[in-house]
C-alpha cells in the first residue's frame, strides 16, 4: 500500500531544511557566550538583543536559499551541494569564511575583540548544521535547540571586555597602583625601622682579676 504522504517518502522539502538551517543558526549564536556577554551588557546599543537576531540572519544570507535548491535525501549523500536557481549567492562560504564574519560583526557592532577559539567554534557548529541540512537531517539543529532549551534564560558571566578603552582600563587598574604601593612600602621602610642596636662597654677588670661590677647611669 503506498503511502499517503509523498513528502515524508521523498524527504524534507526545501523549504524545510531552510528553515531548520535558520533555527540551527539563531541557536548556535544564542549558545555563544560571548555574544550574549555582549547582549546583557547592551555593548551593541540599547537595541542589542534586535542585533542579535539581525546577525543570525546576515549569517544565514551568507548561505544559498535551500528553499530555492533540490535538497538530497536523507539516505543519499552529496558530494557536491545542490546550487540554489533563483539566488544571487551561488557558492557555499567555507568554515574560515564564517568565522571571519563571526569576528568582525563582534567588533564591528559590540565593540567586542573575541581573543579566543569561541567563533571558531561557532563557526564549526553552522557548517555541521550547514551540511546536515543539505542532506535533509536537523540531528544537529535538535540538538542546538535542547542546548538552548535548557539555557535559556541563564545569565553568562564572564570577563569580556569591550575593545574600546580596554588599554586605558589595564593602565588604569595597574600602573598607578603599583606607584600606590612602591610609595607605601618607602614610608614604611623609613619611619617604621627599628633603631640600630647599641655597642656593648667592655667590662673593666681589676689587678686581682675582679670584674668590676658598675652601675647604669640614669
Amino acid at each position: 500500500m503506498a503511502s499517503s504522504n509523498p513528502s515524508s517518502a521523498e524527504g524534507p522539502t526545501p523549504a524545510t531544511c531552510q528553515s531548520n538551517f535558520e533555527q540551527g543558526v539563531a541557536c548556535a549564536l544564542h549558545l555563544w557566550p560571548a555574544l550574549t556577554l555582549a547582549v546583557q551588557n547592551n555593548w551593541g546599543g540599547a537595541d542589542s538583543s534586535d542585533k542579535r537576531d539581525w546577525f543570525a540572519g546576515a549569517i544565514v544570507d551568507l548561505f544559498p536559499d535551500l528553499s530555492a535548491a533540490a535538497v538530497a535525501p536523507p539516505a543519499q549523500s552529496s558530494a557536491k551541494p545542490p546550487q540554489p536557481q533563483n539566488s544571487s549567492t551561488t557558492e557555499e562560504p567555507d568554515q574560515v569564511d564564517i568565522e571571519t564574519v563571526l569576528l568582525q560583526v563582534m567588533l564591528d557592532e559590540f565593540e567586542v575583540n573575541v581573543d579566543d577559539d569561541s567563533a571558531f567554534e561557532v563557526a564549526e557548529q553552522i557548517m555541521r548544521v550547514r551540511a546536515e541540512c543539505l542532506r535533509g537531517k536537523f540531528d544537529e539543529v535538535a540538538a542546538l535547540q535542547r542546548r538552548f532549551e535548557a539555557r535559556k534564560g541563564t545569565k553568562v558571566v564572564g570577563v569580556l571586555t569591550k575593545a574600546e578603552g580596554q588599554d586605558e582600563e589595564t593602565d588604569w587598574d595597574t600602573d598607578d597602583d603599583d606607584e600606590s604601593d612602591e610609595g607605601e612600602d618607602d614610608d614604611v621602610d623609613m619611619d617604621d625601622a627599628p633603631p640600630a642596636p647599641k655597642e656593648k662597654e667592655a667590662p673593666e677588670v681589676d689587678e686581682e682579676g675582679f670584674t668590676k661590677v658598675t652601675r647604669k647611669k640614669r
